[in-house]
């Protein structure tokens, strides 16, 4: 007798789950359950899909060889039966069957052996009156992105609020501003954009670059309604304001889809979140369960959490199908690995953000670089800046983020160390690292290496620093902190500053240190800083030895303020 299977969720998981039970055992009878007309799309490309980088929704239905993911697809080419505008609504473990209803209302008790849950989640409501409003969506599903650009290509769109600063409100705000010059602000409760997955720093980089393409970022803020007129939304009011709005994105978040599961007696996280073993399977052997309705470990931590990604829900899928079809594949966990296009940056991380890793018990810090992607001498090249996460006992890495204009350099550095996480690598493991190299491509010592060294003298204290976020605070109040800035490049890039800034920048270059330790003085709060901290650096070696203590280096120099929007050369 044939394996009978029954798939309920069609997107990204349930459709993956599916096709990989068929090439394994090709006899099994699969039936596939979702409650939507559209399904196995690619949900990560809906903001795309509205920008009009990608022109037709149907585009993120296709395969690479442009045939369309519709129920006959699977019905000719993979050999297994779906059903669209079908809801589940209950699970019956002990006689094994789900019920089933149509969209006109038959039911159907569907058999099973082996039973797969991919429900997805559902974008978190808020609690404020005025989010039944026309025009206000969230962005959960193909169908609404389709109504979505709808609105905003009939040209009745001339602003818009984006409520909530996290991965898809952001690549939503892109798509508004970008591509139809709509007036967009995006509105987050927490003091910095991306919070969770980026430092203050880095994420202040991105508000800049958000700030430089016209979209007006507000932190520390929170929606207390919705108002329109003729049930259509108008303006979003805060906590500080009014923001006019023909058009509101709440996008603040997801919860898993977990309520059948629930019903079903299956075990669920408190927070949320179907529990699931290493090999997918549920608190029942025969049920198994993957992608955004399910909580998994993080390798990093050691802790169950969420990770709704689309990148998951695929490679769960594939492992939930090779064991439903008998064999044995595990899933360990998460490091948690992401990358965002904002306009003309990237933004990229993998484990933890130093403000998680304190929050999670670890006594963490944190090295800032920036350096060329590419040989320094190339003619073509773009620079990284990267921030590492770093355990202080024991130097072991539990992150790394990153932004760059060139996306592919990034991605290959956040995605290198995203390989290696799982492993426990430590700073050690990261210097030594072996990196493909050619001028073109990349450095001799690449950044991800200098990133490790850099933390290596850091811990060992060999590099006494500051971070770029320090200094600008230090900077404000420069004259009660009684501070010298002592610029280590040549009179060409220091000029500026100390012309404009003479009793608080002092220009001596870096091979000059030696010669000039007389006129440094000790009584001030003293701030070494070169381009991108390596000249610095090697001039706190030349102080320390000549027993300077208390000199202090500027991680990832001037570079790396400079994209935090800081340069005190143009200061009135």
């Amino acid at each position: 007798m044939s394996l009978k299977v029954v798939v309920i969720g069609g997107v990204a998981l349930g459709p993956k789950a599916a096709c990989r039970i068929k090439r394994v055992a090709p006899d099994a009878e699969v039936t596939l359950v979702d409650a939507s007309k559209l399904i196995s799309y690619g949900g990560c490309g809906i903001p795309y899909y509205v920008s009009g980088d990608v022109s037709d929704h149907q585009q993120l239905q296709e395969t690479s060889f442009h045939m369309v993911r519709d129920e006959q697809f699977f019905q000719d080419c993979k050999d297994f039966k779906v059903m669209t505008e079908t809801r589940a609504l209950s699970i019956d473990r002990k006689a094994k069957t789900v019920l089933v209803q149509a969209k006109d209302g038959t039911q159907t008790t569907l058999p099973y052996d082996k039973l797969v849950l991919g429900m997805g989640s559902t974008p978190r409501k808020l609690p404020i009156p005025g989010r039944e409003l026309d025009n206000v969506f969230t962005v959960s599903t193909l169908g609404e992105a389709i109504r979505i650009k709808e609105k905003v290509a009939s040209g009745s769109v001339g602003s818009a609020v984006i409520v909530g600063g996290g991965f898809i409100g952001l690549e939503m705000a892109e798509s508004f501003a970008d591509m139809w010059g709509i007036e967009t602000t995006v509105i987050e409760v927490a003091d910095q954009i991306m919070p969770g997955f980026m430092s203050k720093a880095m994420a202040t980089i991105a508000e800049k670059h958000l700030a430089e393409s016209d979209v007006t970022v507000r932190t520390s803020e929170m929606v207390q309604a919705i108002e329109g007129e003729d049930g259509k939304v108008t303006r979003v009011v805060t906590n500080k304001g009014a923001i006019d709005a023909d058009l509101v994105i709440l996008a603040v978040g997801v919860i898993p889809n977990d309520i059948l599961a629930r019903e079903a007696g299956l075990s669920c996280s408190e927070r949320g979140g179907i529990i699931v073993s290493k090999t997918m399977q549920t608190s029942d052997p025969d049920i198994y369960a993957g992608g955004d309705c399910v909580v998994v470990e993080n390798i990093v931590t050691g802790k169950i959490g969420y990770f709704p990604l689309g990148s998951l829900a695929n490679s769960q899928g594939r492992i939930i199908g090779t064991n439903v079809a008998g064999g044995r594949e595990t899933f360990d966990g998460v490091v948690g690995t992401y990358i965002i296009k904002l306009f003309d940056l990237a933004f990229s991380g993998t484990g933890l953000s130093l403000p998680v890793a304190l929050r999670e018990g670890f006594d963490a810090f944190s090295a800032h670089v920036i350096m060329s992607d590419h040989s320094h001498f190339y003619p073509k090249r773009d620079m990284v800046s990267l921030e590492i996460v770093v355990e202080r006992r024991s130097g072991r890495v539990l992150g790394l983020q990153g932004a760059c204009q060139n996306g592919d350099s990034l991605k290959g550095r956040i995605d290198t160390m995203a390989a290696i996480l799982k492993f426990r690598p430590t700073l050690r493991d990261v210097s030594s690292l072996e990196m493909a190299y050619a001028p073109p491509f990349g450095s001799a010592m690449d950044v991800l290496n200098a990133a490790a060294n850099t933390a290596e003298n850091m811990l060992v204290g060999r590099n006494v620093s500051i971070q770029p976020t320090e200094f600008a605070k230090l900077w404000e109040n420069r004259a009660s902190e009684n501070l010298l800035c002592i610029d280590t490049r040549e009179w060409g890039n220091a000029e500026p500053f100390v012309n404009k800034h003479p009793d608080f920048w002092k220009n001596i270059p870096q091979g000059q240190i030696r010669g000039r330790l007389d006129e440094i003085p000790r009584d001030k709060k003293i701030v070494l800083l070169c381009n991108t901290g390596g000249r610095s650096y090697e001039s706190q070696v030349i102080l320390r030895h000549a027993g300077f203590l208390e000199p202090v280096n500027l991680q990832g120099g001037m570079g790396f303020i400079k994209q935090l929007g800081f340069d005190p050369s143009q200061e009135e």
